[in-house]
């Protein structure tokens, strides 16, 4: 178990009544209910535990490297995060870890661990059960997921969708891995196979891609300003609906410079919180896809963005990056 930060480290001080950072050497003293869990529980921390709001991408790397060393050690990993960025993080390990073969299971908690109505200890518990969970010796979740209240989904099909309900994350185009109630109950037929391949961790992230979402009042001059930011290599756009965008001259032609002149990679993605790009369907979305606009399908903005640092990462030919970006790697897209 890894704990980076969050609300779900915090415990109350019974002598000051405080919030305090929780000791997670003490784990099975204050959650008694992981001595019936048939497995053994190491844990280690960031040496500075940190808000979420602060995560940056420098910090995902120092996670893959945790797994990294640790990964021949052990059957699963969970990794306990603030709920802000981890739709953020779960994408990025999901791209950073190829040929993932063991459950890599994100977790958190909207009440401190401490509370009294915390749903902390259920997510832990759980989530533990899903990272040693195994047919055999084949892992039942070879993949990075986020499990929260009673669901476990996949890493780069999620966002957070309330930050005031214990069902703080939603999944809009994919079906849960699993759900926990009475039994816990794995759809297997939704889960990623153990891949054939060796265990890589990619560590080199490219970190000046852009999210841009188009709203009536857009000018020029502040798209202008967006495409000629020195060092800019991607764009990730937020379109409307199925994706579309506007048309007028502008608009496109600024657009288009920046792919032909700037190499700057531009992807669509709609801003609804359901649904998938269909480049064709109207006139402006197929006016996108005509100056080579990429298609984003069914990606969410977490891993549209971390999928495309992935890439950029890898120095690959603008032809290469574009046809990986247009296809599923890791189950993010349809």
């Amino acid at each position: 178990m890894i704990y980076t930060g969050g609300t779900i480290g915090m415990f109350k001080d019974l002598k000051t009544g405080s919030l305090v950072p929780f000791d997670f050497s003490q784990l099975i003293k204050n959650i008694p209910e992981l001595q019936l869990i048939d497995k053994k529980i190491d844990t280690i921390s960031f040496e500075q535990p940190i808000d979420s709001s602060n995560i940056r991408p420098h910090h995902w790397v120092l996670l893959a490297d945790m797994i990294e060393e640790h990964y021949d050690n052990y059957d699963g990993f969970v990794i306990l995060h603030g709920s802000d960025t981890m739709a953020y993080t779960a994408s990025a390990l999901s791209f950073m870890l190829e040929n993932l073969s063991k459950p890599v299971i994100l977790t958190g908690s909207q009440l401190p661990i401490g509370d009294l109505r915390t749903d902390a200890k259920e997510n832990i518990i759980t989530s533990i059960q899903i990272a040693g969970s195994y047919d055999g010796d084949v892992p039942v979740v070879p993949e990075v997921g986020i499990y929260f209240e009673f669901k476990l989904l996949r890493g780069n099909r999620t966002v957070k969708a309330s930050s005031e309900h214990f069902n703080a994350f939603d999944s809009p185009n994919y079906l849960p891995l699993a759900q926990s109630g009475v039994d816990l109950k794995f759809y297997k037929s939704r889960i990623l196979s153990v891949p054939d391949g060796i265990f890589n961790v990619h560590k080199v992230l490219e970190e000046n891609v852009i999210v841009l979402k188009i709203h009536p009042a857009i000018t020029e001059a502040y798209l202008s300003h967006i495409v000629n930011l020195t060092g800019v290599k991607a764009i990730i756009l937020e379109t409307y609906g199925s994706g579309n965008a506007p048309i007028q001259d502008w608009f496109i032609n600024l657009l288009k410079m920046a792919i032909e002149e700037k190499s700057i990679h531009i992807i669509n993605i709609t801003q609804c919180q359901k649904g998938r790009i269909v480049p064709d369907k109207y006139e402006t979305g197929r006016r996108l896809m005509s100056i080579g606009v990429y298609n984003g399908k069914d990606l969410t903005t977490e891993a549209a963005l971390t999928k495309m640092m992935y890439l950029l990462g890898k120095k690959l030919s603008k032809k290469a990056i574009k046809s990986a970006f247009e296809r599923p790697l890791r189950g993010e897209m349809d």
